[in-house]
């Protein structure tokens, strides 16, 4: 038996592959499926399921090509209700690969047709299970994301469910079976993930707070909610394109990777509502980069800044790429459901000037020529979370979390010059890139962020966020 877990950093989740005796299943595939079908090629399997823990919301599954390219059947847990055909499992169904079973147990909360896979080797000793965002290490999922689909359901209900969940089917299972869960730090869909993406449930049941043993329904629920903060935008829209469908990434990719020259493409942007997105280095932009493109460069968090800030995973764009970097693009894009990718500009910002087009840039300033020019009157806007802007900040400072800029767009100073950091440059240049096509022209930035102003002699603080 083959149970392999495949982690894609830049989202922070994992999908699992299993294989036993020639025949293989998928739990939780990503959009790209290609991958999966090499994996069988290689092992001689047939994949027989594609099992989901539920419809997600932070990223579109594979689920539907994966099907469509290989039979695979899909299965859901109870009350799972999806537009196309699936198989869904009753509660403690049981599923045959090979010599292993595969064993689905219900356990809402994080949704209601969230389901767990036990994985039963072949004399019936259970040997994982199989999380999805029901469990994390460290963390349990967030109960508010399946609100929007009954008006009779609250984040207290949800949490309630999650409290049975946990303590009658997870936390009475063997305290050595392996924890495999659906996402690792950086997920939106817990508040305080480990960096680590496995563990045993005894483990578990000794460090996660949600596992505390003497723990009461009102406790868990107290703490559970407690500092959750508002759901990305495109995580509704993600869960629509699980449960209904989508069209397939072949199609996507075939229309995103369309080469265009600067007039084409400068001509769809100004004749259409197509947002010019750049993703190159962060230096890059900064040099030179087409009035009015937004930032998100591929070597940040990429995709989960694209939900967050874009927001329409309908939204039109059109790239700006690092030569050869064109169909990944396409790619990440796609897995939280940005699907129409108008095509890119061929040949780049050069050939972008060569055609007599426009450039503009950004001023930026190191952290010692920002420590040169501070004083007690310099304006200073830090683009970081809340929390880390508790944890230490330059003395003055105002932080207006790049998360939120769309909604405190009117809290950004707009008559003096003001230096704006984040903490390493990639989420200033992103705010930046965002202000400026709003015209709003009167900000430096400061690179390599709140981790190089440390260095100088400025005075940083700490205390509570505040905002203008």
């Amino acid at each position: 038996m083959k149970i392999e877990q495949i982690y894609t950093g830049c989202i922070a989740q994992a999908a699992y592959y299993l294989e036993s005796n020639g025949e293989a299943a998928i739990f939780d595939p990503l959009r790209e499926v290609q991958p999966y079908i090499d994996k069988a090629t290689k092992d001689n399997a047939t994949i027989k399921y594609i099992f989901e823990t539920h419809f997600h919301a932070d990223f579109v599954s594979g689920h539907l090509d994966l099907s469509q390219k290989t039979g695979a059947q899909i299965i859901y847990g109870p009350t799972a209700a999806p537009a196309f055909k699936a198989t869904i499992a009753t509660d403690g169904q049981e599923f045959k690969l090979g010599n292993y079973t595969i064993k689905a147990i219900h356990t809402p909360g994080h949704t209601l047709e969230s389901t767990c896979y036990l994985l039963l080797n072949e004399t019936g000793k259970i040997h994982a299970v199989i999380t999805g965002d029901t469990l994390f290490i460290g963390d349990v999922g967030r109960p508010d994301l399946a609100q929007s689909l009954s008006s009779d359901l609250t984040q207290e209900l949800l949490a309630s469910y999650l409290y049975d969940s946990l303590r009658n089917k997870i936390m009475v299972l063997p305290d050595d079976v392996i924890v495999y869960p659906s996402h690792g730090a950086g997920s939106s869909c817990g508040k305080n993930l480990s960096k680590e993406t496995t563990d045993t449930l005894g483990n578990q049941k000794k460090i996660n707070y949600a596992l505390r043993a003497d723990m009461t329904r009102d406790e868990f629920i107290d703490e559970l909610l407690d500092g959750l903060g508002s759901p990305p935008a495109y995580f509704p829209q993600n869960v629509l394109m699980n449960s209904q469908g989508y069209q397939s990434l072949d199609t996507v990719l075939a229309n995103g990777s369309k080469a265009l020259t600067p007039a084409e493409l400068e001509a769809i942007a100004t004749t259409t509502d197509a947002l010019i997105l750049d993703v190159r280095h962060e230096n890059d932009f900064i040099e030179q980069h087409i009035p009015g493109s937004i930032f998100i460069g591929l070597n940040g968090g990429f995709a989960p800044w694209v939900g967050a800030l874009i927001m329409d995973v309908k939204q039109p764009l059109l790239l700006i790429t690092p030569e050869g970097k064109e169909a990944e693009t396409v790619t990440r894009l796609a897995r939280v459901g940005f699907d129409n990718t108008l095509g890119y500009l061929d040949g780049g910002i050069e050939a972008w000037k060569a055609a007599g087009f426009e450039t503009d840039s950004i001023q930026s300033v190191s952290p010692e020529a920002f420590a040169e020019a501070f004083n007690e009157d310099t304006l200073v806007v830090d683009s970081r979370k809340p929390g880390e802007f508790d944890g230490g900040h330059v003395v003055n400072a105002i932080n207006i979390p790049l998360d939120f800029v769309n909604e405190q767009l009117a809290e950004v100073p707009k008559d003096k010059e003001f230096y704006i950091h984040c903490a390493g440059g990639y989420r200033s240049v992103i705010m930046i890139s965002i202000l400026k096509a709003r015209g709003y022209h009167n900000m430096i930035n400061v690179e390599k962020g709140f981790g190089g102003i440390k260095g100088t002699s400025i005075g940083t603080t700490t205390s509570q966020a505040t905002s203008l």
